[in-house]
């Protein structure tokens, strides 16, 4: 089957054109992606009003394009996929609305998808992974350790208790002027640093339960930088090299006890441990990883950067998996700015609230 898949939910338009065989085979005929970073940078963040209209502009051309790329007519098509949350609620609108028009006029089936779901399976369309594998999933706005056990079947094992990495990678850039995006500003600045010049708190560090805790974290690099004021640039580069090195730690002591969560629930161990999200990207939080998994005994996946950040061709596959499965949804589905990918876990966490 081919599926079209279209990714609106921050600060990415993109559409991907992706095909998945009966085995499960894939393939990536095109994935089109447009940032908007520049438009956001003066603002030092996201503007949710900015980026809903910088998708209504852009998303059409993305769209040709992606298709161009595939060379293949709508005709041709399987379904249509869309992420209809968890994301900013005017881009999403934009997004879904686009993808029900083409549903729609091609007469084709569409499918919502959530996008925690799709950065969830990507591994399965870049690797073939194969079900149970634990996952952990680090972006700008969610950090969580999941057993990924089929298409649809999620169990959260941990979070974040507080701040999600990606946003802490943020707010320590923000507090050092360093620009937009904060996350490899961080990365870049910690090549030059020493990592042992601040011994910055590893929060939750030896806990059994596989949740995060970054707010302490980040507040004892904003009380060092202010002690320092006015910062040097070796000071920039010593504290965020201390900062990530704490966060390296901090990530995979969190994922040896998300492991052992995982073989209790499941009686066994994952078949890989899967990274996905934009935060994922950096090398040291990858080098780490790969070594918990050689620990662990299992493989190690992630997909290529591009693939970590939001991307239309998860979209597509996670609709591909889908459709392969004949769920698909109806024309007046609905999107959504919150969109927990293990409903249950949610909802125990705010009954603990």
């Amino acid at each position: 089957m081919m599926v079209l898949g279209i990714e609106t939910t921050c600060d990415e338009t993109s559409a991907a054109v992706v095909t998945r065989s009966p085995s499960g085979a894939s393939d990536i005929r095109s994935n089109v992606i447009r940032s908007q970073v520049e438009i956001h940078s003066p603002y030092g963040g996201v503007v949710p009003e900015i980026a809903a209209r910088a998708h209504v502009e852009v998303l059409d051309h993305v769209i040709a394009e992606a298709m161009r790329q595939a060379g293949v007519d709508y005709s041709e098509l399987s379904g249509i996929a869309a992420a209809a949350g968890p994301g900013l609620i005017g881009g999403v609108i934009v997004g879904l609305t686009t993808a029900k028009a083409i549903a729609l006029a091609a007469k084709k089936p569409l499918v919502a998808v959530n996008h925690l779901e799709a950065h969830a399976l990507t591994a399965r369309l870049t690797d073939g992974v194969a079900f149970p594998y634990l996952l952990l999933l680090v972006s700008g706005g969610h950090t969580q350790l999941l057993a990924i056990e089929d298409v649809g079947k999620y169990t959260r094992l941990g979070t974040t208790l507080d701040d999600a990495v990606g946003e802490a990678f943020d707010k320590v850039a923000k507090m050092l002027s360093l620009p937009y995006p904060g996350g490899p500003q961080v990365e870049e600045q910690a090549k030059h640093g020493y990592s042992a010049r601040f011994p910055f708190p590893r929060p939750l560090l030896g806990r059994r339960e596989p949740d995060f805790s970054l707010s302490g974290l980040k507040t004892a690099v904003r009380l060092e930088a202010d002690r320092l004021a006015p910062l040097s640039d070796e000071d920039v580069a010593d504290l965020c090299a201390s900062f990530q090195a704490a966060v390296v730690e901090v990530i995979a002591d969190r994922v040896r006890a998300g492991a052992r969560a995982f073989r209790d629930r499941l009686g066994r161990g994952p078949t890989a441990l899967v990274v996905a999200g934009g935060v994922a990207a950096n090398g040291m939080i990858r080098e780490s990883l790969a070594k918990v998994a050689a620990e662990l005994n299992t493989r190690f996946a992630m997909p290529a950067p591009v693939l970590c950040t939001d991307n239309g061709a998860m979209i597509a596959w996670a609709g591909a998996e889908r459709l392969a499965r004949g769920i698909r949804d109806r024309l007046d589905v609905s999107p959504r700015a919150r969109w927990p990918l293990d409903p249950a876990a949610a909802a125990s966490a705010s009954a603990r609230a």
